[in-house]
Parts: C-alpha cells; sequence; structure tokens
C-alpha cells in the first residue's frame, strides 16, 4: 500500500516500498494538462514536456539521454488532457541518480531561443504524423466533434497556428500559473530506501510557488459528426458516447460494461464484426475517465464501401446488449479478466508508480488492491445493465476515409 507524505511547501510524495524487486520507479506527476490551456495556448502543455528534455545549465539534452544509458535506465514523458507526467525507471542502485537528474530537469530546464525553435519543428512533425495516421486522425476529430466549444476537445499536440507563437516568456508564465507544488505529486515505487525519500523531499521541498489553478468547467457532450477526405485505402469510423467520470461509483460496473462491447478479443464487436463478419480487421471499445464526466469511443476500420454497414453492426450489437442479450456468464469472464489485468499489473514497479501517483493526483485518496478486487467481484448483471443506458444517448461520430470512394 502506497504511503503519502505532504512536504511543508504543499507537494505530495507517494512511495511504495516492494523490497523483492530490484528496479525503482519515479515519476514526477503535475496536474496540468490540455483543458487546462486556453485557446491562444493550445499545445502549450505538451511542448513544455519536451523542452524540459533540452538541457539545463550543468547538463545538455545529450548528456541527459547519455547518463541514462550509461546506468541501463529509461527515461520519457507524456501529456494527457489533465495531467503531465516525467518518469524514469532504473535499478534500484542508481535511483538516487535518476531523481537528481528528474530534479534538475525539473527546476533547472533551459529555455534558449534556438532550442525552442528546434522543438517547434519537432513538434510540427509529430502533428504531421498523427495527421498522416488515420487511425489515430479519427479520435483526434472525435473529440473535436463530441467537445466543440471545451478546450478538452482540442488536441493535445497543439495546432501549427498556436506552436508558432510559443516563447520562452509564454512557457514560463504558463509554469508559473501550474507548476506549482500543491499542483505537483512526486511517485516513487520499488526497491527504495528512505535516504531516497528524504532526497526527494531535500530537492522538492524548497520548490515553492503561488498556486492560481481555476477550478474546472465541466465539459458539455455533443453529438455531432464529422468527416475528413484523405488519400487512403481503408475507412475509420469512431464513435462516441457520455462515460463516467474517476469518481462515480459505477465506474468499474462501465469497465466490465466495455471488456463485453469491445474491450477484448472475445468481445461481442470483435467476434461478431471481425470473426463471424469479417467487416473489419481492428474493431474496439475503450473508456476514457477524467474527474468530471468520461467517454465512451467504439473505433472500426473497414473498407470505404462497408463504412455504412459497419456503422449499422456496430449499432445493433449495442441495442442487442441493452434488449436482454447480456448474460452473466459474459459478465463473470469480464470480471475474471479485469482482475487478471489489475493483478498481472502489480509486478511492475512503472505501474504501482503510475497508479500511486494519478490517484493522488486526480482523486487524492489511494484505494488498495484488495478494495479494487472486492468492486469489480460486486459488479452484478444489473449493474452493467445500468451502464448499457449510457449507450442510448445519440452518437458523436467521426469518419476519416478516401473522397474517390464517395463519388
Amino acid at each position: 500500500m502506497a504511503n503519502t507524505f505532504i512536504c511543508d511547501n504543499g507537494l505530495r510524495i507517494v512511495s511504495e516500498q516492494i523490497p523483492h524487486f530490484r528496479s525503482v520507479a519515479v515519476g514526477i506527476f503535475v496536474k496540468v494538462g490540455s483543458r487546462d490551456e486556453k485557446p491562444e495556448e493550445n499545445g502549450i502543455t505538451h511542448f513544455i514536456e519536451h523542452m524540459l528534455f533540452k538541457g539545463t545549465p550543468t547538463r545538455s539534452a545529450k548528456d541527459i539521454a547519455r547518463e541514462f544509458d550509461r546506468i541501463g535506465g529509461d527515461i520519457n514523458a507524456y501529456t494527457s488532457k489533465e495531467y503531465t507526467c516525467y518518469y524514469a525507471k532504473v535499478v534500484d542502485d542508481h535511483a538516487n541518480h535518476a531523481v537528481d537528474i528528474l530534479a534538475d530537469m525539473f527546476f533547472n530546464s533551459n529555455m534558449e531561443p534556438v532550442e525552442i525553435e528546434r522543438e517547434r519543428q519537432v513538434v510540427l512533425e509529430e502533428i504531421s504524423m498523427t495527421e498522416d495516421m488515420p487511425d489515430d486522425d479519427v479520435h483526434e476529430q472525435l473529440w473535436r466533434v463530441m467537445y466543440p466549444k471545451h478546450s478538452i476537445g482540442a488536441p493535445i499536440l497543439g495546432v501549427e497556428q498556436t506552436l508558432q507563437t510559443f516563447d520562452a516568456d509564454k512557457i514560463r508564465d504558463f509554469m508559473d500559473r501550474f507548476y506549482t507544488p500543491s499542483n505537483t505529486v512526486v511517485s516513487v515505487a520499488g526497491n527504495i530506501t528512505p535516504e531516497l525519500i528524504r532526497q526527494i523531499e531535500g530537492l522538492f521541498g524548497e520548490f515553492k510557488k503561488v498556486e492560481q489553478q481555476k477550478p474546472y468547467a465541466e465539459p458539455d457532450f455533443a453529438a455531432g459528426s464529422s468527416i475528413k477526405y484523405k488519400d487512403i485505402e481503408q475507412g475509420h469510423l469512431c464513435l462516441g458516447f457520455p462515460g463516467m467520470s474517476i469518481n462515480d461509483p459505477h465506474l468499474y460496473d462501465l469497465a466490465v460494461m466495455n471488456n463485453i462491447l469491445g474491450g477484448t478479443m472475445s468481445s461481442r464487436l470483435f467476434q461478431e464484426i471481425r470473426e463471424e463478419r469479417g467487416l473489419a480487421y481492428s474493431i474496439y471499445s475503450y473508456h476514457s475517465a477524467y474527474s468530471d464526466h468520461g467517454t465512451l469511443a467504439i473505433y472500426g476500420g473497414t473498407s470505404n464501401e462497408q463504412l455504412p454497414e459497419l456503422q449499422e453492426k456496430i449499432l445493433e450489437s449495442i441495442h442487442h446488449m441493452q434488449s436482454g442479450g447480456l448474460t452473466q456468464l459474459e459478465v463473470t469472464d469480464s470480471k475474471e479478466q479485469f482482475k487478471g489485468n489489475l493483478l498481472l499489473g502489480m509486478e511492475s514497479t512503472s505501474s504501482r508508480m503510475s497508479r500511486n501517483g494519478k490517484h493522488e493526483l486526480l482523486m487524492g485518496r489511494h484505494i488498495s488492491f484488495e478494495d479494487v478486487l472486492q468492486k469489480i467481484e460486486e459488479v452484478s448483471m444489473e449493474k452493467v445493465q445500468y451502464t448499457l443506458e449510457l449507450l442510448k444517448h445519440d452518437p458523436a461520430q467521426s469518419v476519416v476515409r478516401s473522397k474517390e470512394a464517395s463519388s
């Protein structure tokens, strides 16, 4: 079970000791994501994530990479819609060194104009790469459809128009607003020592900035549609429905339902649409839970000509589940699969570090594995049936397809 220590400045350190492991995973979680951005700032959270790897007064970007290579460790980062994470995983003997590098990057990163311009080009290439992959692009389009008037619907990577405006002053202003002690959690898991925790407290305990973050404005789901034409052979379809927040008491019921619908290879969508009909190579569903809302999405890829049939069969499968087609065996199997994935995740220090960090950052509390297993066990046929009501909402829809196929 994770332990939380609150520094005098409000920063939280979450630790989980796993003495039989030889690895240590450490992550710095900051409660800022793309949904915190103003329209003219779209993409700046992700851009800052990139810039923190561009070197400090004592380490160049190459030095950071070389130091982790020398100790056989991994370092990386990612930006989501609600938080940013900088993380590393190393052998326990090198944990202190890894923490020192992460802290140096977090507090002392250079924001030199030449590096900003160089990284701007890198992110522009990243945006182009996403747009060149229609199975990724169709998800971006779906978020724009679902939340057309809210920042949560904007792309995490940003767009070229906003990226061109980012400079050192804008970056520092944004970081001053959100990179604050009470907005930050340092999570560490593995074969950790008291010395490592004291080191983290020493490096991060003097961190002082005034909290300026404002409460979230809850997004409103919209049931619109979008179609984008590209020079591609296959068509891509996404359907989106309202979901549940991370604090919803029915979240585990929804997770079980999603497994049955399209979350596994034995799911309804995979078996009925791919295996029985050969209508799609890739078909799946997933749920994204955030602090105040959630979204359930379904993706399928098929030939352009079969897109209407694909959508029809997806909706038929949903209707069949809603109208009494759900079985007790499906619920039982889904619960066992859910529990199995959870237990397998316990064997990774990275998974435990990430789980603890997100729980502390987004919920301010921790749920033991035993409690989670109990909540999964309590999921019933009736509770799963209740979550199917969400799929009675008119869906949002995005399509990426070939223009030639429509003419």
